[in-house]
């Protein structure tokens, strides 16, 4: 230390020397003391705390990294060529703590550079945009001249608005909703142009939620969340503490006693095992025995609202529950960082509390972050809470869904390849030893539960996904007397509430579109439809509730044929059937009669050793997940002849009860 007199308005340059024999993050606080002049003795004191990480020396992430955050400005402009030198390395070298962040910031870049790729398809020079009839700030454009050229979503994306009149005047805005019929846009538009107009409209990505996850990826290093995210289980030996309680029950006494952290919590729910039920009373647990702050996340707004739905039944803590839409003003609202902080429970989707972390709220403030649905997340997406907002060796993180079910969507094969397609639910499951089963002690109840008790659906409907997926250990609860429709005459035989309904149709896609359909698996949909709506009101049910019959097929374009034919006829178009949607949508839902449509199809099958390709319904995710909505009954149609080509669907062939047209 030396002394150094600093005149009014002058600056002083040093430079600090580091040196270390071992990686790390290394943190040294600074002190600077002044005094007045060298005539007075009273002195003060300034404090910077100084971080400085040592890389390990053969650090070529590090390099790559800074190379390919260069390298992309560039490719975004003209071609991957620009990070073909990155994605090479990314495939030789699996992923590990060392290239954790620098891995998931290329896989991060490789996605947006998809999907901006594919936004450019949906880009119109010349279209009719009307506005919306009671807001004039909406404008509207038929989905049929934009969805068709790429299956990119377009909800929450930036659209530029130019009225080829005024060439010289851009309207920012973003897509506010899309559905079969059209696109609305939500943007700031002149009063005068209330009728049609042509215009172009350019699509632009939203970065936030990239730009969020990239912190995160960024923050698991600066947070030092390696045993977090590559637990080894130091602290703890294998010991199963409560062996002959139920499932359920375990799994919340272990998560009250913290006692995987700083590893994550895991819990397996295969279909309807009462994953959240078994989250609610986790957070009903906390409340009433802890004083700590709960944090529970999804990744979807209506899995959130789910999740929120059933703690406020529950009625847990209902004036400590805090929404931010104001119902008096209409409005969002957010609320500031020490009122947040007021909160026991804290319900977002993982996006929105990226929001949390920006706000400052410190990383020790939530006790448990709990996340649902953690199979259908990007791992970066997942690590938005726990990255910003946990201490991993104080803190609990438990994440809850079923990686046998559909993962994240992701649109960059390299990413999707090089793993930005498992979830983190899914890499630990499959990587990590600690959530490994035993061949005879099973899974170590300390970090994880699968639970096994059904009680949804009939046996008949889930004994297939049990022995493919679930290794034939899940238990069936529902009641079987309770399944109205054992007697229904179109069942081939009566009390087995699934059956398989072959048609030879024909496969067809519209010009421009990457999604096909088949008309005549939607013509023996109606028959079924209108034959249960009538056995239904033989039984005194004349109104179909939401959750009582939905229809689901792996391709939007075959969603928007079948609700084009039931509006069109005259006897169910008065039935305002809605529940008909994508493998997709119906993911966490579930419906006393699922009719099933799988679409592909193609007639001149012949040939022997055929190369055909089954596309989506392949997937075997998505089988599950099509195959295990039902409650009491489900129906399948499709073409026998493609389908027994995948092993899995012929294995289905063994059970169903059969009909073919």
């Amino acid at each position: 230390m030396f002394p150094y007199i600093l005149a009014p308005g002058e600056s002083y340059r040093m430079k600090i020397h580091f040196s270390s024999d071992h990686p790390g993050l290394y943190e040294q606080l600074l002190v600077f003391k002044f005094k007045r002049d060298c005539q007075h003795s009273e002195t003060f004191d300034i404090m910077r705390l100084l971080e400085v990480i040592r890389q390990t020396p053969q650090n070529e992430d590090s390099q790559a990294r800074s190379e390919v955050e260069k390298n992309f400005q560039t490719a975004k402009k003209t071609s991957l060529a620009g990070l073909l030198p990155a994605i090479n390395y990314l495939e030789k070298k699996p992923l590990k703590w060392g290239n954790y962040s620098w891995r998931f910031h290329l896989l991060l870049y490789l996605e947006e550079y998809a999907f901006s790729t594919a936004l450019e398809k949906c880009n119109q020079e010349d279209i009719l945009v009307v506005t919306h009839q009671s807001e004039k700030r909406i404008l509207i454009l038929k989905a049929e001249d934009v969805s068709n050229m790429s299956n990119v979503v377009l909800t929450g994306c930036k659209a530029l608005v130019t009225p080829l009149k005024q060439g010289d005047r851009i309207y920012k805005g973003w897509v506010d909703d899309v559905d079969e019929d059209c696109f609305e846009f939500k943007l700031s538009f002149p009063k005068e142009y209330n009728i049609g107009m042509r215009c172009s409209v350019v699509f632009s990505l939203q970065r936030i939620p990239l730009r969020m996850q990239h912190r995160a990826a960024a923050l698991s290093r600066k947070h030092l969340l390696r045993d977090l995210l590559f637990p080894v289980g130091l602290c703890s030996a294998y010991n199963s503490l409560i062996v002959n309680n139920p499932e359920q029950q375990k799994a919340i006494k272990h998560i009250l006693a913290r006692s995987a952290k700083p590893a994550p919590y895991l819990i397996f729910g295969p279909p309807g095992t009462g994953k959240t039920v078994t989250l609610v009373e986790v957070i009903k647990q906390i409340v009433s025995t802890q004083d700590s702050k709960i944090l529970v996340c999804a990744p979807s707004n209506s899995a959130t609202d789910y999740l929120c739905e059933k703690i406020l039944e529950e009625n847990i803590v209902p004036h400590k529950m805090h929404c931010s839409f104001n119902v008096a003003t209409n409005s969002f609202e957010i609320p500031t960082k020490g009122e947040l902080m007021t909160y026991q429970i804290m319900v977002t989707t993982l996006q929105t509390a990226g929001r949390l972390v920006t706000g400052g709220i410190p990383p020790d403030h939530y006790s448990y972050i709990i996340v649902d649905e953690a199979g259908q997340a990007i791992e970066t997406e997942c690590l938005i809470p726990i990255a910003g907002l946990l201490k991993p060796h104080s803190g609990q993180v438990v994440l809850a869904g079923d990686p046998k079910q559909l993962g994240p969507i992701i649109l960059s094969k390299i990413a999707e390849r090089n793993g930005l397609g498992v979830s983190m639910l899914e890499r630990l499951m499959t990587d990590i030893r600690l959530y490994k089963q035993h061949k005879i002690n099973g899974f170590n109840s300390r970090y994880m539960t699968k639970l096994l008790r059904n009680y949804r659906s009939h046996p008949a409907i889930l004994k297939i996904p049990n022995e493919l997926f679930y290794d034939s250990e899940l238990q069936f609860c529902s009641s079987l007397e309770d399944c109205l429709y054992s007697n229904w005459e179109l069942l081939p035989r009566k009390d087995f509430p699934l059956m398989f309904h072959g048609v030879a149709g024909m496969k067809e896609q519209d010009l421009n579109s990457p999604s096909v359909y088949n008309m005549a698996e939607v013509d023996v949909l109606k028959e079924y439809l209108k034959s249960l709506i009538k056995y239904r009101r033989r039984n005194g049910l004349d109104k179909i509730g939401p959750k009582e019959i939905g229809i689901v097929t792996p391709y939007t374009k075959q969603v928007e044929k079948i609700n084009a034919a039931f509006h069109k006829d005259k006897d169910l178009v008065k039935e305002d059937l809605e529940n008909v949607g994508t493998v997709e949508i119906f993911q966490g839902k579930e419906s006393d009669v699922i009719l099933m449509s799988t679409v592909r199809s193609n007639p001149g099958l012949t040939a022997p050793n055929q190369h055909f390709s089954l596309g989506f319904v392949k997937d075997e995710k998505r089988f599950n997940v099509a195959m295990t909505r039902a409650r009491s009954l489900l129906v399948v149609v499709g073409d026998p002849r493609v389908l027994e080509i995948d092993p899995v669907w012929n294995k289905y062939g063994s059970v169903f009860s059969y009909k073919y047209k």
